[in-house]
């Protein structure tokens, strides 16, 4: 069942309000609006899935209202609003993401309203297309089911298509594993990978996660005239062992896997640890035909230090910086000169979380080369996935 759209306006004028509400209403999705912080948190009540939040307003401002509804743990998408310039709505939606917040765009005070038609239509398609994945949870988990779940290999693979810009073609997937809690039911990465890493397990579970993928990859090779590659997150710890390359070269060649459709991603800061060990891994890994890509670009250790250290193929920008890359200056500049620096050493850019149509035309007129996202498809298990693959391709053969 598609979820509901419910919105809620928080704005000091009351006419402003009172317009949105009528927008809103008139494609069809239910709004209230609040001039004051108490009737706004009086009506938080009724659990509204998009919150459209002025940032200038008298008595209790909007930054404040973003810390209230951080420290009571909203889980709405959040659309900020505001007169002042763009270079402060963008620091505050980097604080309000700073504090778990979910933030949906931007609009900037006086904006036409077809622009804000179009902001609440992609938010409202953007909760459907979420509600095509399992609701993550906050699960309570223990020690004692964490090295049951990885001494038994309670887990699954889900996998997200990455599509070439220039063709439109399925180019490759990514591996996202998920754990399948006897209790919880499905658990996602976020809520147990730390905490496997504290105990020292999480090696265990990314040579799983390989021969998982590797022994599952050629369920998706029917019929294709090129085969398609298999990106797998590999933890630094893992990165340090001298035998690493050898022990997967040897695990693809019995799943019948060329080197080639391995890509290997890392993080930034992957590499800081025992430097050489390191980079001795990672050297032979691309000796022996296997791709490195550099995840999460841009979130954390000196971006030009890792490009000069790192012999990866492939550059992978983050969705922090991809989502509503088309409203935000900062974003633009960002990811344009990633691209363009990319592309300058030769590597492969891949762009995560798009979400839209504007996103990915902002990509696409800069050259990205593939994409994945909710935008064409969530990760999915393979019965799923290999339902969307056929038809997907009888879409772009049509």
């Amino acid at each position: 069942m598609k979820p509901i759209p419910k919105v809620l306006v928080i704005d000091d004028d009351l006419d402003f309000g009172e317009l949105i509400v009528a927008a809103a209403t008139a494609i069809g999705i239910s709004c209230n609006a609040a001039s004051n912080a108490k009737d706004f948190f009086d009506a938080l009540r009724f659990e509204p899935t998009l919150i459209l939040l002025d940032l200038v307003m008298p008595g209790t401002d909007g930054i404040e209202l973003l810390r209230r509804l951080a420290e009571e743990g909203c889980r709405a998408r959040i659309i900020l609003m505001s007169g002042v310039g763009m270079q402060i709505i963008e620091a505050a939606e980097r604080l309000a993401e700073s504090l778990g917040l979910v933030i949906g765009g931007s609009l900037q005070k006086p904006f036409p309203l077809s622009e804000l038609e179009g902001l609440l239509r992609s938010q409202s398609l953007g909760l459907e297309l979420h509600a095509s994945t399992p609701l993550e949870q906050n699960p309570s988990i223990n020690d004692d089911d964490l090295r049951k779940a990885v001494e038994n290999n309670d887990f699954i693979l889900h996998y997200q298509p990455q599509i070439d810009i220039e063709t439109g073609a399925v180019s490759g997937l990514e591996a996202l594993v998920r754990w399948i809690h006897p209790r919880l039911g499905l658990v996602f990465p976020d809520h147990f990978i730390p905490r496997l890493e504290s105990l020292g397990l999480i090696n265990r579970l990314s040579w799983f996660v390989m021969a998982k993928g590797f022994s599952e990859l050629p369920h998706f090779h029917n019929g294709r005239k090129k085969n398609l590659t298999l990106s797998v997150n590999i933890p630094a710890s893992a990165l340090r062992e001298l035998d690493f390359p050898d022990r997967t070269i040897s695990l693809a060649s019995k799943c019948g896997i060329p080197s080639k459709s391995i890509v290997i991603e890392i993080t930034e800061s992957g590499i800081i640890g025992e430097l050489s060990r390191t980079l001795d891994v990672l050297t032979r890994l691309r000796v022996k035909g296997i791709h490195l890509s550099i995840d999460d670009f841009g979130t954390g250790y000196s971006m030009l230090q890792q490009l000069h250290l790192v012999p990866a193929s492939e550059l992978k920008i983050d969705k922090s910086f991809v989502r509503s890359v088309h409203l935000k200056r900062v974003k633009q500049v960002m990811v344009r000169k990633t691209i363009e620096i990319g592309h300058e050493i030769g590597m492969r850019v891949v762009a995560e979380g798009v979400e839209t149509q504007e996103e990915l035309g902002y990509l696409r007129a800069n050259g990205c080369d593939a994409v994945q996202g909710f935008l064409y498809c969530p990760p999915l298990p393979i019965p799923d996935l290999q339902r969307w693959l056929l038809e997907f391709g009888s879409r772009a053969q049509a």
